[in-house]
This record gives structure tokens, C-alpha cells and sequence, in this order.
């Protein structure tokens, strides 16, 4: 029987802040570290240089191709079956076989959005660094990467957010987090489903938050922004949600 007691009991519980805890820091983990290695690959995956394209190329393949929870598997299950006994799970515990898996695959996710974002800049921008004796790497770094961010961070965005969901794959290999915690306690109590309500009431605080920074992120990228006094105004509410223009609150103050 449904028992709405036990998500009173739990929902606020400290076990499942830690979960929710354990399931935030391992996507922010994995989520820079898979920008960072899609930043390199797609610049190799842009190079002219066969040799850097190439790897670059079946990189992305590969783990775009295949799912998370099989390259989770191989890392839990399947390589320490390469190795003696004991030798290799002791280094891949849950935890690192988790944050190698998600950092890999988001890898090669961003290097396709990163990649985008770069093509995105008009080639002008990169003759124009060169005209003024900007080598490419200098050119690339100061010019066109600081354009295409604006261009990246609504893809990463989302690639976060799901990123704080794909987290309860960690469950199959018996990491505690979100998921995880509501099986395995909600098993020994018989009340599962309802720890799997708390389970998705966590998820929705993490990623309606995350929500509120990415569009403030936004919004700080913005090149049509105006900055102006009104917007040191805007009150809490606003600056959270980025509700009320600064624009506009200008043009409602000339009229007056």
C-alpha cells in the first residue's frame, strides 16, 4: 500500500541530501572535465592534419555510437576481467569507473558542439586576428573561441541537465546516489516507489537550479545587453530568473 508517510520521512532526510549531494558533484566532475577534453578534440577534429583529425574522428564515433550504461559495464565489469584478480578493481572502484565513463562520453558530445560553435564564427574573424600578427593558436584563443562561447553554452546547458540525470546509471554498479539510495533502502523497507518519488523530487531542485544559472549565464553572454543603473535595481527575483530586461525598465523610465 502507498504509504505518503515515507516521503515525508525521507524527503528531506540527510541520506538523501547526500545523495543528491553525491549525484551533483559527480556530474559537475564529469561535465568539466568532458568540456575541457571536447575543447582539444575538436580542435583536432578541425585540424587539417590527418593525424589529429582521424583519431579525433573515431573518438567521437565510439562513444557517441555506443550507450553510457554499456561503457559504464566494460569499466566496472569488463576490464577488470583483463587484469589479476583483485588488482584492477581495487583502482576502479563505482565512483572512478562512473566519472571515467561520463567524462569519456561527454567528450565527445561537447567536441561536436564545441566544434559547431567554432564553425559558427565567421572565418573573417580569424583573417582579421592573422592581419594583425596573431598566430592561429593566438588568434583561435582570443578571437574566435571567446564568439563561439556564446554559441556553446545553450548546448552545454543542456548537456548539463542531463548530465544530472544520466547520473542514476551509476545505480547499476551500486553507487549510492539519487537512484541508487531509493532502491536500495526503498528495497529493505518495501517502499520503493515512494523513495523513488523523493528520488525525483531531488532531480527536479538540481536541475530547476541549474535552470536559473544557465539562463543567468546567458544573460551575462549576451552582446545585446545594456548594461545601465536600472539593472543594479532588479531585485532578487529578477536577477534569479532574468525577468525584466534592463532594456526595458530603461525605456519605462524615459517615458515617465
Amino acid at each position: 500500500m502507498f504509504q505518503w508517510s515515507a516521503i515525508w520521512q525521507y524527503l528531506f532526510s540527510g541520506l538523501f541530501i547526500h545523495a543528491a549531494w553525491t549525484t551533483l558533484w559527480i556530474s559537475v566532475v564529469a561535465q568539466f572535465i568532458g568540456v575541457v577534453l571536447g575543447l582539444f578534440l575538436a580542435l583536432m577534429r578541425i585540424s587539417r592534419l590527418p593525424i589529429l583529425s582521424w583519431p579525433a574522428r573515431a573518438y567521437i564515433w565510439l562513444f557517441r555510437g555506443s550507450p553510457l550504461l554499456v561503457q559504464i559495464l566494460i569499466l566496472f565489469v569488463g576490464i577488470p576481467e583483463l587484469f589479476p584478480p583483485g588488482t584492477a578493481t581495487k583502482v576502479l572502484t563505482p565512483v572512478v569507473c562512473v566519472l571515467i565513463a561520463f567524462s569519456l562520453n561527454e567528450g565527445a558530445y561537447m567536441a561536436e558542439i564545441v566544434r559547431a560553435g567554432i564553425s559558427s564564427v565567421d572565418p573573417g574573424q580569424m583573417e582579421a586576428a592573422k592581419a594583425l600578427g596573431m598566430q592561429h593558436t593566438l588568434g583561435m584563443r582570443r578571437v574566435v573561441i571567446p564568439q563561439a562561447i556564446r554559441i556553446i553554452i545553450p548546448p552545454l546547458g543542456n548537456e548539463f541537465n542531463n548530465m544530472l540525470k544520466s547520473a542514476s546509471l551509476a545505480a547499476v554498479i551500486g553507487l549510492l546516489e539519487l537512484t541508487g539510495t531509493a532502491q536500495v533502502y526503498g528495497a529493505q523497507a518495501f517502499n520503493e516507489f515512494e523513495l523513488l518519488i523523493v528520488a525525483t523530487f531531488w532531480y527536479l531542485v538540481l536541475t530547476t537550479l541549474w535552470g536559473y544559472v544557465q539562463r543567468w549565464i546567458e544573460i551575462r553572454l549576451d552582446p545585446d545587453r545594456t548594461p545601465s543603473n536600472a539593472a543594479e535595481k532588479k531585485s532578487w527575483g529578477q536577477r534569479l530568473t532574468g525577468i525584466g530586461s534592463p532594456q526595458g525598465e530603461v525605456l519605462a523610465s524615459r517615458s515617465h
